[in-house]
């Protein structure tokens, strides 16, 4: 009795072995490559090295290619995911706000950077030419103005949503002429070139930011711009995936997610551009107050029939 008990307990302990081993590998199965996208604000180049070593890494941590793919704007990125072509991405939070409406909770939030001195937040800035008389909002009245992209939190939901709720008008109101430049990069590339006299885009602390990151890879000189206004502080750029994946490899994902400084620091550093110190879990509550300003600039859009 004792000897068929063994017996039995021991067949029974490597069947689920290897039921497990077969859990394990299925989602490989089904997933034999995974997709990143991105859609940064700066050149697609510079994006693509700068995003590399990440890929390189979850390659090897998940034991598949993982490729990076960079979407022309948010909204193709956002397409891409409810497609399932994409089943991992970095857009920013009303990007996720856009991705939530469009998807519903098919799509979570992973993680956020914290930067160096462990903030969780970063800023909508408006830029003024350095050499120009601006000071304040109310000096660039009537002048030509940029936003990033129509799904840029930094670069239009919350200038936007600051115009109608303290100043009481709208950009097109405001301004003498309003574009939407494609990004941020090509925002300040425009503002530096004297296409426009104003434009939105991020800003973290004194040394990191889009201006910053510009000046330091030379696309426009040190000193050339001057920050006029800053807004409330906004939650991180989430890291999100793909609810509909399966659980082993959403684990697994956010297991080498949450695992990258400290792993492959180097790696980390150049994703990042050296300006983070590490992840924390971020959830879909974290972004609550950016889903609402993006609801009110919708609203707003359709009040005035845009």
């Amino acid at each position: 009795m004792f000897t068929f008990v063994r017996r039995s307990l021991a067949a029974v302990l490597i069947s689920a072995a290897l039921v497990s081993v077969a859990v394990a590998q299925d989602w490989r199965e089904q997933y034999p490559e995974l997709t990143i996208g991105i859609s940064s604000g700066e050149n697609e180049t510079d994006a693509i090295a700068r995003t590399q070593p990440y890929a390189d890494y979850l390659s090897a941590e998940l034991g598949v290619p993982v490729k990076i793919v960079r979407g022309t704007d948010y909204a193709a990125v956002i397409e891409a995911m409810r497609s399932g072509h994409v089943q991992f991405a970095s857009v920013g939070p009303a990007a996720y706000a856009l991705a939530r409406k469009v998807m519903g909770e098919d799509i979570a939030p992973v993680a956020v950077t914290l930067d160096k001195e462990g903030n969780l937040g970063y800023y909508s800035v408006i830029a003024v030419r350095a050499d120009s008389p601006y000071q304040t909002l109310a000096d660039i009245k009537g002048k030509s103005f940029a936003f990033a992209d129509p799904n840029s939190t930094s670069g239009y939901a919350v200038p936007s949503y600051y115009l109608a709720t303290e100043l009481k008008t709208s950009a097109d109101d405001y301004f003498s002429e309003v574009a939407f430049s494609g990004g941020h990069e090509q925002s300040v590339m425009a503002l530096v070139n004297g296409t426009f006299e104003a434009v939105a885009t991020h800003w973290r602390n004194e040394t990191a930011g889009n201006i910053q990151n510009m000046e330091k890879k030379g696309l426009i000189p040190v000193g050339s711009t001057r920050i006029i206004w800053k807004s409330p502080v906004i939650p991180n750029t989430p890291v999100m995936m793909l609810t509909t994946l399966p659980q082993e490899l959403q684990d697994a994902f956010k297991t080498a997610l949450m695992a990258f400084p400290e792993k492959d620091p180097e790696g980390f550093a150049t994703y990042s551009n050296g300006t983070s110190s590490g992840y924390v879990e971020a959830k879909h509550e974290d972004y609550l107050d950016v889903i609402a300003i993006t609801e009110f600039n919708a609203e707003e859009r359709r009040r005035q029939g845009n």
